[in-house]
Parts: C-alpha cells; sequence; structure tokens
C-alpha cells in the first residue's frame, strides 16, 4: 500500500514527462540561436540546473525529517562542503589564467600566501576533490550523529545544535586564516576537466549531470522508504521507545539516514557551484538550512516528489519576487510559511492527494 501511495503510475508518468522536458531544455539551448522560437537562454538552464541542486538537498533533508522525524536546521553546511570541496579543485584548475598569474588560488596571492595549506593536498586531482565531497560531510554527519543520537538528543533540542554547528562553521570559514577565501569565497572559476566553465557544452554537460543525479536521488530513497530499512525508519519517527521495546537499536538506523542525508547535501552543493559561479560562508548561514526545510514543508514532507517540488515553487517564486520586489521577499516566504502550516499540514502535495481520494470516494 506504502509503495503505491509513494509512487503511483500517474506520478510515474509525471516524473518521466518532467525528466524529458527536463532534459530538453539544454539541448533547445544548444540547437537554436538567440531570437528563434524554440531557443532557451543559457539564464534559464543554468536557473534551472541550481533549482535541480536545490531540489537534491530538500529530498535529502525530506529523508531525515519526513521519514525519520529528525529536524534538521543545519543542513546548508553539508551542502557548502560539497561545494567548497568542488571549489577547491576548480580555484587549483584555474592555474595560470588567474588575475595573479600563479598556481596558487587568487585569494591565497592576494593576503600574500607563499604555499598551499596542507590540506589544500592533492586538491588539483578531481576525483581526489569528489571524494571529499563525499567524505567531508559524511564524516562530519557521522560524528556530530554519533555523539548526539547516542546521547539521545531528539527534537528541538537536536534541532537547535545543529543550527549552532552550522553557524559556528559560518564564522570559521569567514575568517581569512583559514584558507577558504574568507567572506568573498571562491569564485571565478575558469575550467572544469580541462574545459572552460562558460561554454555552452560545459553548461550543458553540468545540467544533464545534475538532472539525472537528482532524478537517482530519488530513485535510492524511493527504494530506501519501501524497504523494511524504510519501515524502521518510520518507526523511528512513530514511536522510538517502542522500536527499542522490541530489540531495535535506532542510533545505527538514524546514523545510517543521518550520514547519507548529508552525503546527498554534499552531492548537490558539488553540482551547485560550478553552475552558479560561486561559493562562499553565506552559503552555511542557518536561514539558508530553514529555507530547506520551508521546500519541505510547503511540498509536502515525507512525500519524496513533494519536496522536489517545493524546491522548485518556491525558488522560482523568489527569482520573480526578488526581482519585482526585492525588500518584501523575507515577508511572503513567511507568510507563505505560515499559511502552509495552519491551512496545509501536509503540503501541496498532500492537498493534491486528498482531492484525488475525495473525488474516488464520491
Amino acid at each position: 500500500m506504502m509503495a503505491r501511495t509513494l509512487f503511483s503510475r500517474p506520478a510515474w508518468a509525471g516524473i518521466v514527462v518532467c525528466t524529458a522536458v527536463l532534459a530538453l531544455l539544454p539541448v533547445l539551448n544548444l540547437a537554436f540561436e538567440p531570437g528563434q522560437a524554440l531557443y532557451i537562454s543559457g539564464y534559464t538552464v543554468a536557473l534551472v540546473g541550481k533549482f535541480m541542486c536545490y531540489a537534491i538537498a530538500a529530498l535529502a533533508l525530506d529523508l531525515v525529517w519526513g521519514y525519520t522525524g529528525i529536524l534538521s536546521l543545519g543542513h546548508g553546511l553539508f551542502f557548502a562542503l560539497g561545494a567548497y570541496a568542488h571549489g577547491m579543485y576548480l580555484m587549483r584548475a584555474i592555474g595560470r589564467d588567474g588575475v595573479y598569474q600563479s598556481n596558487l588560488p587568487d585569494f591565497m596571492v592576494f593576503l600574500d600566501w607563499k604555499t598551499l595549506p596542507w590540506y589544500w593536498s592533492f586538491t588539483d586531482n578531481f576525483w581526489y576533490c569528489m571524494a571529499l565531497v563525499l567524505l567531508v560531510p559524511g564524516v562530519l554527519a557521522f560524528v556530530f550523529g554519533y555523539f548526539a543520537f547516542r546521547s539521545r538528543i531528539k527534537g528541538v533540542y537536536f534541532s537547535i545544535i545543529t543550527q549552532a554547528m552550522t553557524f559556528a562553521c559560518m564564522l570559521l570559514f569567514f575568517r581569512n586564516n583559514t584558507g577558504f577565501g574568507g567572506n568573498n569565497g571562491f569564485t571565478d572559476f575558469k575550467r572544469i576537466l580541462g574545459y572552460s566553465i562558460t561554454a555552452p557544452g560545459t553548461r550543458a554537460a553540468l545540467y544533464l549531470a545534475t538532472l539525472f543525479l537528482l532524478l537517482g536521488a530519488l530513485l535510492l530513497c524511493r527504494w530506501i522508504v519501501t524497504s523494511k530499512l524504510g519501515r524502521v525508519l518510520q518507526a523511528v519517527r512513530d514511536s522510538e521507545s517502542r522500536l527499542m521495546f522490541i530489540g531495535y537499536d535506532p542510533l545505527w538506523f538514524k546514523l545510517f539516514v543521518w550520514t547519507l542525508s548529508a552525503v546527498l547535501c554534499g552531492i548537490a552543493g558539488a553540482l551547485y557551484v560550478p553552475q552558479v559561479g560561486i561559493i562562499n560562508p553565506s552559503e552555511m548561514s542557518p536561514g539558508n538550512s530553514i529555507e530547506m526545510v520551508v521546500w519541505a514543508a510547503i511540498g509536502g514532507r515525507g512525500t519524496l516528489i513533494g519536496p522536489i517540488l517545493g524546491a522548485f515553487s518556491v525558488n522560482g517564486l523568489k527569482s520573480w519576487f526578488t526581482a519585482a520586489f526585492p525588500d518584501l521577499w523575507l515577508y511572503a516566504l513567511g507568510l507563505i510559511f505560515i499559511l502552509v502550516t495552519l491551512f496545509l499540514p501536509q503540503g501541496v502535495l498532500g492537498l493534491a492527494r486528498k482531492i484525488r481520494a475525495n473525488r474516488e470516494t464520491a
């Protein structure tokens, strides 16, 4: 029953159609010239690519919040760490094309650094940095989660310490002497794997990689939540004490899903940084983590597809709103969240399912 309601035939059809439409956008950008009817601008392709990165992060959050009952206000940190890990490679790939004509990243030359710090070693290797994308957020989440879950910290207390963790890391990354560019972060990327990062073909490849990784993350999460593991995770959410009474140790189940969610966020950040062209400590701000919660809540937590819809709809509205009424977006976001909490506790997708169920019973 759960598997059928999670992804029904109409949902599968919608996923296939949306995937095909999204995959077509970079093709139209490359195949047609500006001014032609079917031309899609490079700005639109980059914007949708950014939304897909946000959708992966929202999906990762939904796995721990919607299905395991762990509300995190620190997932923006894992997103940013993945972006920084990839950004280190992109900064090293600039080489002598940079402003200061040095093998060091430009910001290090500007700060009069003579050599790379030890933690920058091997970051000129793409695959090493891809390993960092997985390991850095994954190891941090594992260590943090182990001590938090072993101490049985849960509920609002867990949310508060995750928010404190991301805020502390943000302050650390703002310092110039940490070696991550200070408040300016990483920017002015030139190449990835030897290809110009601004070339339309490179942009299209990054976009399609993001699309297929979003689809892969969705299928992975569906496989988890419809398996026996998924039923245990939902038991953790609904009644952890009963689960312990029948002989299960929630620690390792919570730690697994928490670490996996952090890794998915890191991957989203790694895909985000070359498409947007910048990463700085502001991505770690607690406000960004709270926005991820808003995406999941508005779309419908505990549904997988809902957070993806929430990420697209909220960020699409944000792009329009900040252009038309730049000073009012935060008020509008707060109002939307309040209205959804009061009148749509299961999100937009929950409302759609309720309407469909009423029609079937009518």
